[in-house]
Formats: structure tokens, sequence, C-alpha cells
């Protein structure tokens, strides 16, 4: 709700008491904006509601609650309009006053949250001696997305990435390693990650086909667990090597992380399984310690146990979660803890809260959120793979949607007949191609899967990261032909609206905070992504009314009133898709 739509609420509210009594205080008005521009801007519908309640018709209610409504600073006189709709329409001096505030607000008017905590954000989390696949850039950009929101409403956030960093993999790889390529686990930088990748695969093979090779792999994670010296050189340099390759795309996609792998909290798994112990959960079944859980059954229909410690003393993913949100709650002091993580997780998030809550480790006042996402399909509808059926590699999706974007600029520079440097053709299709592969994610309910297409996610016309992009560019060309820096259109600037162009765009600068206060809460970043679009369309339709050389000829004070139009919609985009994560081009 932005800060209009609170006002009307307040007085509403005010009105009903004041008509009926104090036994509706608190009653809500049911205001909502309107449907239809004829209908002005927002409809109060309570009357209908309270019928039969109070034995009057909607109309005569809503008469009622009009004549005790006082909404002369901020609304034309109310209407009653079929049934007992109550019609607001929005003074044109009240929305001056609201953009002429916004213009000379940094934050356009945008408040922080009054009530800030530590918020941690677990997402992108690939696996050490894997290359990041298509299937981790939802996790990576929906993740920071709602990092870089919550940091903007004034949110302590951590941005956590839960690598995949211990485990049997590993024993598996250095024991292969130490016979085919020994140079591997002394040497820093001995193979790139292609090559690290090859060797996880043979290993891989070599471990479900021999069992002399397992028990090698095995004795190779004691050594590990135990600090053997050898060992744990040759695991922090296959670490290293594949850091340095999720630096490169986390550079490429303008995310910043702060790495806390699967090892950091293996000291602290037997203390997981000796209090859940002590709470009286822990169960032996069939040699391994397991929590029977409520709502969960297997496929012969018993009750299905989480293993927090296997049969052999080993322990699972699930014990090493458990332990690090106790961390993430006791030393973080996280109040909100969202994991963004693929909708195939779900189960596991639901068992190991389940958990968490009947050891008593949730305190009330801390939050546990699951943030799912659905699947990357490819244009047949199927899981988007190459043309070989291998996942799709993130460096080659990125590489190629730069490369794609680069072919349509050079073929427009062509023919407009302009002359361009390396450097410009270079920075403008490498942040508009990476735009358009996080708008084109980001646009999308997270829940839903979606086709992945180069060709309509590098689009310049509809829902896509160029339309934003060149709405962008396009205000930034007009303070280029008119010699006009905006930041100097100072706080005495002031907009007056005329033109119905003008009023619906104005009426649509003010949302954005409002849209924003959604998204901390929801979590859904596409509505964020559906304002900007719908911000871009509404300024293109004031754009082709006015033109860039009409707002510049315009007499003043209307030259300068469309100027602070322009440059409200210019910062409002700016905002909103670095919030998404998306740079802005001053020309394209």
């Amino acid at each position: 709700m932005n800060a209009t739509q609170e006002q009307l609420q307040v007085k509403l509210e005010q009105a009903l008491v004041d008509a009926f009594g104090l036994d509706y205080a608190g009653v809500d008005p049911i205001l909502v904006a309107a449907s239809n521009p004829k209908f002005g801007d927002y409809q109060a519908n309570v009357a209908l509601s309270l019928s039969k309640k109070l034995g009057q018709q909607p109309r005569a209610i809503a008469a009622a609650i009009v004549e005790k409504l006082d909404l002369s600073d901020i609304c034309e006189t109310p209407e009653i309009a079929g049934p007992g709709f109550i019609n607001l329409k929005l003074k044109t001096a009240y929305l001056e006053a609201q953009l002429n505030a916004i213009h000379a607000d940094s934050r356009l008017g945008i408040p922080t949250t009054k009530h800030p905590q530590r918020e941690i954000v677990d997402f992108s989390s690939p696996n050490i001696a894997k290359e990041m696949h298509v299937g981790h850039l939802r996790s990576t950009i929906i993740g920071d997305s709602i990092a870089r929101i919550l940091e903007f409403r004034g949110h302590d956030v951590l941005r956590l990435n839960h690598v995949g960093d211990w485990g049997t993999q590993f024993g598996m790889l250095i024991a292969y390693l130490r016979e085919v390529y020994p140079e591997a686990l002394t040497t820093a930088n001995a193979l790139d990650i292609g090559d690290l990748v090859s060797f996880y695969r043979q290993a891989k093979q070599r471990f479900d086909a021999d069992a002399a090779f397992q028990e090698t792999a095995r004795q190779e994670v004691v050594r590990l667990q135990a600090g053997a010296e050898d060992t744990l050189h040759a695991w922090k340099l296959l670490c290293a090597q594949s850091r340095r390759e999720f630096q490169i795309i986390y550079d490429l996609l303008d995310v910043q992380l702060t790495e806390r792998g699967e090892s950091f909290y293996n000291p602290l798994l037997p203390t997981v399984v000796e209090e859940l112990d002590k709470s009286g959960l822990l169960v032996e079944n069939q040699g391994a310690k397991c929590v029977f859980l409520d709502g969960f059954t297997n496929r012969e229909g018993e009750p299905l146990p989480l293993i927090v410690q296997k049969s052999d003393g080993g322990y699972n993913y699930a014990t090493t979660d458990l332990a690090s949100l106790r961390y993430r709650i006791q030393q973080d002091d996280a109040k909100r803890i969202i994991y963004v993580t693929d909708a195939g997780q779900a189960n596991h998030f639901a068992q190991f809260f389940q958990v968490a809550r009947k050891a008593d480790w949730i305190p009330n006042d801390v939050e546990l959120v699951h943030v799912p996402f659905g699947l990357v399909l490819g244009e047949d509808g199927k899981k988007f793979k190459t043309r070989s059926g291998d996942t799709v590699r993130l460096r080659d999706l990125l590489d190629e949607a730069i490369l794609r974007f680069r072919e349509t600029l050079e073929a427009k520079i062509i023919e407009e007949g302009r002359e361009e440097t390396e450097e410009f053709k270079a920075n403008v299709a490498k942040v508009a191609g990476i735009s358009a592969v996080k708008y084109a994610d980001l646009s999308q309910n997270r829940t839903s899967n979606y086709v992945f297409s180069y060709d309509k996610m590098l689009s310049d016309k509809g829902n896509t990261a160029p339309y934003m992009l060149y709405a962008y560019a396009r205000i930034q060309g007009i303070s280029r032909k008119g010699g006009i820096d905006f930041a100097e259109l100072g706080n005495d600037a002031k907009v007056i609206l005329q033109h119905e162009t003008e009023f619906a765009l104005a009426k649509y600068l003010l949302q954005l905070g409002e849209v924003i206060s959604t998204v901390e809460q929801d979590l859904l970043p596409n509505r964020l992504c559906e304002y900007l679009y719908e911000l871009s369309r509404r300024f293109n339709t004031f754009y082709d009314r006015h033109q860039g050389v009409r707002v510049l000829d315009a007499e003043e004070p209307l030259r300068t009133s469309r100027l602070v139009l322009c440059n409200l919609t210019a910062r409002s985009l700016q905002l909103g898709l670095s919030l998404l994560g998306i740079q802005v081009l001053e020309r394209m």
C-alpha cells in the first residue's frame, strides 16, 4: 500500500466510525485501485459488504460514509456509482505535489523499513569440481535481486553461498587424481575447470564400478576429515580452482556473495546429533540415527525418517543444513533466513525445518523461508540442454547472449549510418546481453517453469530488458539533445499536469515504493519487472505524444515540467533495474 492509499484508508476508516459508531472501528473499507480510469483512481467497496449487517441499501450506506468523509486535500468530491461503489479521483494539485516531493528526494520518496533486521539470503550454491550450469542461473539472479531489494529497504543482509565443498565426492576425486594426475594435487592451477570436471566424471564412473576403488575413496574422505596434510592440501587446491571459475561468472553477473560452504559447518555436526539426542527426537533405525517426521511417509506408507547420521557414522546434507541453521540463528542473529533453490528441494526444506522446530531451535521471532523456482526449459518444452543432451554451461549461455546482441547492435549501427568505437559496442553488447538473460528469468513468476528463448529475450519490443534499456536511453537522448543536465533541475522545478498521458505516467511513478515493499514481503521479483515494463510503456506513450523535440520546445513552465517527468521516469527505471541487478545504458 502506497502513501496515498494509506491516507485514504485512514480517512475511510474514520468516516465509517463517524457514520456508524465505534463498533465499526477497524472495519476494512475495501479500498482498491480502480480497474478503469473513468471510475477515478481508487474505489472503496465496503458499502456492499455492510448491507446485510446494517439492514440498509448499499447506496444509502455509501452516502452516509461520503457525508462524513473529508478528502478535500487529496481527492475531488467522491462519487457513488452502481450499487454502492465509492469512486475517488485524486486532485491534480495533490498529484503534482507528490511528484515534486519525490523529485527532490534521492530515494524517490521511498522510505527505509521501520523494522530493519538481520536477514540471510542463501543462494547460488554450486558444487566444487563442477561447472556452473543453467540450473544455477535462477538461484543466483533471483537470490541477488532479493538481497538487493532487502538492502535497499534498509535490512542488514548477509548473502551466503553454501557451496558443496565437502563429502564423498572429494575422496573419490582425490583418490582418482593420485593415480592418473598426482601433480594436480600438489601444484596450483595444474588443471583448468574443464579438465577438473572431466576427471570428476571419470572418477565417478570408476567409483560406481570398482568396489576396491570405492574403499580407497572412502579412506581419502577419512583422511580429509582427520586433517591429513597432503589430502587437506589437495582439497584446498581443488576448491581454489573452482572458486576462480565461479568468480568469473559472478563478476559477469555483478553478484556479490560471501562463501560459507559445507566444510565450514563440519565441526558442528556432532553437536547437532547430540542436541537432537538430548531433546528425545533421535531414533536409531537400521543402524542410522534419524528423526521421524509428521506428514511424510515412504512408498509403503510408513513414517519417513530424516537421517542425520548414517550407519557408518557419516552425515547427510540435512545434518549440515541443521548445523548451518543453528549457526545462523545463534551466531549470525538472523531474523529471517531465505533459501533460494529449485522447487524439487521443497520436501527437503519442509523436513529439516520441521526437525529444527521440533528441537525448539527456532525462536518465535525468526522466520524460515524456502523460495522455490521452476525449471529452465528449451523451446521444445523439455529441460534446457545442449544439442548433444548435456547440461548447458552457464558461461556459454551468457557468452551466447552477448554475442547475439552484438550482432543485432552492429546491424543497427550500419542501418543508421553511425560510427561507434569497439569499446562502445563491446560494453553495450555485454550490458544488454547479460541484462536480457537476467530479465527474461526474473520477469517470470519464479514458481513456474519458463522457456528460454534468445530471440524473445533480446527483442526490443515487449516485456524485455532491451525495451526498458531503450526507454532509459531515449530519456538520456533528450538530455543530450537539449544540453540539459537533469541533476541541475533543482527543487524549484515543478510538475504541471495537463495531458492524459502525463496523468497516466505521473500516477504510475508514485507506485514504485509500494511495489518494492510488496516484493520485500512476497519475494517475487517479477512484480517489479511488471511495474518497470508498464512504466516504460506509459513513458513511451507520453514520449510518442510529445516527442523529445516537443518536450524541449514546449513553452515554460511546461518544458521544465515534462523534463522533470522524463527525469523521474529515468530515475525510477534506473533504481528498479538496479534492484534486479541490471545496469542501464546512456546510449544504445
